[in-house]
């Protein structure tokens, strides 16, 4: 078997595991019609488009007082 030839430091280690790296927003793009941020290659949540077409219709929530 073949052994490290150094030992490696427990700061580098820590930086290895650590999800520091990550992205915040994985795949958050703006959406081209209602400029919200919704998942890339996605149906917007909030107008229904994708790729510039009405695919769903979004039914307002909002409440009549």
């Amino acid at each position: 078997m073949i052994a490290p030839k150094r030992r490696i430091s427990k700061q580098r280690k820590h930086l290895r595991r650590s999800s520091l790296w990550k992205l915040d927003m994985p795949g958050m793009v703006k959406c081209s019609n209602c400029g919200e941020y919704c998942l890339s290659h996605r149906v917007c949540k909030h107008c229904g488009y994708y790729d510039g077409k009405q695919v769903l219709q979004i039914k307002d929530k909002t409440k009549k007082a």
